[in-house]
């Protein structure tokens, strides 16, 4: 069993490069898939990248970044439950000797347990990278059964998924707040509008869902709510937040932190996929060879006009 890859390292804070690692070697529950699509995150990653990740445990360098793959099973153990030939979605990979596995999606070829490989149609294609950020936003915002949500703030990848997910509910049609003329386009046939901030004079929200990541957002948020209302902080926030407390507490207002995906979110989202309910076009903006992965991180996170980028593994794997 061939256990070299090659993978995206991240030695330090703005030095990463393609490099050879050795895997761990499966067990009987787990798989190697190899890898032919990775997404890059502008939230956590840029974080790693820049090296303003507030340090939690497993953080460290070298490190292999990546929580967004796709790839073909290869080998699967008896105990998998997968079979060689699926194409599954990878949400990262703790298989390396020379490197923390922080994620660890960003590789030619991977091992993970069976059962964190979620299989994905094969229609899907590339855009299956984004099943993680989709299932983020679905866990954010509740589902579909939690309220409707009015105002999110911020029209990147994850804004807008939030939007499409959130403008399923019945009756519902969500603003979104973009401050970037650049990024206000994308919003037609997904049922929500985009304005500009100070074009919105509305006082009466009652769910705002955050994912700028400013950590200075909370009393504009707080200043446009209804009594009672509730704010969702759905970014990562790597500086403290706070807030002037009179005005929340005149309001009785509610501060909700939402976490990572579970399982259950991403089985919800893939079927909203899969029914043709909720799509993923239009997201992906960016393709670089993994060859080029330097420049592609660099894009990522120094091109406003760049949504999403991925990385193409297909010429390695």
């Amino acid at each position: 069993m061939n256990l070299d890859t090659l993978a995206v390292v991240l030695d330090q804070p703005e030095f990463l490069a393609l490099k050879p690692l050795t895997l761990t070697p499966p067990g009987d529950a787990d798989v190697m898939v190899s890898i032919e699509w990775s997404g890059i995150s502008t939230g956590t990653e840029r974080l790693l990248w820049s090296g303003r990740m507030p340090s939690f445990p497993g953080m460290g360098y070298p490190l292999v970044p990546g929580y967004e793959s796709v790839g073909r099973v290869t080998w699967a153990g008896d105990r998998s439950g997968l079979e060689v030939g699926q194409r599954v979605f990878v949400p990262g990979a703790r298989c390396y000797n020379e490197a923390r596995g922080l994620f660890g999606g960003a590789a030619s070829r991977i091992v993970l347990p069976g059962e964190r490989a979620v299989p994905v149609s094969d229609a899907l294609g590339e855009e299956a990278v984004l099943l993680a950020l989709a299932a983020t936003a679905y866990h954010a915002i509740g589902g579909l059964s939690a309220g409707p949500v009015d105002l999110i703030i911020g029209h990147g990848v994850l804004g807008r998924l939030v939007a499409r997910i959130a403008a399923l509910v019945d009756g519902a049609r969500p603003t979104v707040w973009e401050t970037n003329p650049e990024r206000a386009q994308g919003a037609e046939g997904h049922g929500y509008q985009v304005v500009a901030p100070d074009q919105d004079h509305r006082t009466d929200y009652r769910r705002i869902c955050d994912v700028s990541g400013d950590s200075e957002i909370l009393d504009t948020l707080i200043a446009r709510m209804a009594p009672g209302g509730e704010v969702i902080l759905a970014g990562f926030y790597s500086q403290p937040l706070s807030f002037s407390f009179p005005p929340a507490f005149m309001r009785e207002t509610r501060i909700q932190v939402a976490a990572e995906w579970r399982p259950p979110d991403i089985v919800a989202v893939k079927q909203l996929v899969d029914s043709g309910r909720l799509s993923l076009g239009g997201l992906i903006t960016h393709r670089e060879p993994a060859s080029r992965a330097d420049a592609a991180y660099r894009t990522a996170f120094g091109d406003p006009n760049c949504l999403k980028m991925i990385l193409d593994w297909r010429s390695i794997s």
